[in-house]
């Protein structure tokens, strides 16, 4: 049986994560704000950066599914805050790789993010699924998520929909 451990990314991690991204947007290219061109032009230093960012702190975290050695990661999930509701984090690029959908990969990416928040004092957390992706409303579903009935235009494909969900901590 795989195991793996959920942890906040380190920015000596970032060779590992870049090959996840690239990963997670040729897998569901809807699901994320950029494409696989532009992730792959960016350069090594550039992910570095970015995860240093998200590497402490209270308004920028990710959290991975590490199998441990030089295996490739497994999943990835993000907390944020916005500067209009302190008090809620966005969830954002939640991946999982199809091998371990289904699973508890998901449940612990998402714990991982909500326990970070709850020590951040927030109490709330939201998420955007893109409308038709009902395997995706149902996992959130079964992790306390409920629909909001808001719907906001997909910020990179306009013709796409996403609805919100929320769920206290």
């Amino acid at each position: 049986m795989e195991s793996w451990r959920v942890h906040r990314v380190a920015a000596e991690e970032a060779a590992r994560m870049r090959a996840l991204r690239l990963e997670m947007l040729a897998d569901s290219p809807l699901a994320f704000l950029e494409t696989v061109a532009t992730a792959a032009a960016r350069p090594h230093e550039a992910y570095r950066q970015r995860i240093a960012q998200a590497e402490r702190g209270c308004r920028l975290a990710q959290f991975v599914a590490d199998p441990g050695g030089r295996s490739r990661l497994i999943g990835h999930a993000g907390g944020t805050v916005l500067p209009d509701d302190p008090d809620e984090t966005v969830i954002f690029a939640v991946y999982v790789t199809p091998a371990h959908r289904g699973g508890k990969v998901l449940a612990e990416l998402v714990e991982a993010v909500a326990a970070w928040s709850r020590s951040c004092g927030r109490d709330r957390l939201m998420l955007e699924v893109v409308s038709g992706n009902d395997r995706a409303v149902r996992a959130y579903e079964k992790l306390g998520f409920e629909d909001t009935g808001e719907r906001v235009p997909h910020p990179v494909l306009p013709a796409l929909t996403e609805l919100r969900m929320r769920r206290r901590i």
